[in-house]
């Protein structure tokens, strides 16, 4: 979705990491949204580890409620969450209740596919595919992932 798309109805998540603008899980994650027509897209927020204290300190108190963090924040992240199910990492912080709880989403997946035979970026897609269907209540279909692969 380009910025120009975003309407006051388009519902909006946010992307932390390093280089969250230019990395594939927000060009995955507004190709799912637009591949079953949601009005939803995610805005990249490009932060470095100082900044990452500022940002998740004040998450509960902010209007951003769903947030899906980059692998290189995924340890740092869960000393900012209430709750969280992972000790190794997170991929999702959701305010819920005023609380911050943070998700990791491989069990999730493991219980749904055979994650052996994925690579890196395939489990990427895969884990985007869980996120916007908890969050946006779009389809679970993990045959998309070869579409989703393809360069626009």
């Amino acid at each position: 979705m380009r910025p120009e798309e975003i309407t006051p109805t388009t519902q909006l998540c946010t992307i932390i990491g390093y280089n969250a603008q230019s990395d594939n899980s927000r060009r995955y994650f507004n190709k799912i949204m637009k591949m079953y027509s949601v009005n939803a897209t995610a805005i990249a927020l490009n932060i470095r580890d100082e900044h990452l204290t500022f940002t998740l300190s004040n998450v509960a108190n902010s209007k951003v409620d769903k947030m899906i963090v980059q692998q290189e924040f995924g340890l740092k992240s869960i000393e900012y969450c209430d709750t969280y199910n992972s000790d190794k990492s997170i991929d999702i912080i959701e305010v819920i209740d005023g609380k911050v709880v943070g998700s990791n989403l491989d069990n999730e997946l493991k219980e749904l596919r055979d994650i052996s035979l994925l690579d890196t970026q395939e489990i990427l897609i895969a884990k985007i595919i869980l996120i916007a269907s908890r969050w946006y209540n779009t389809t679970i279909d993990f045959d998309i992932i070869p579409l989703l692969m393809k360069k626009d």
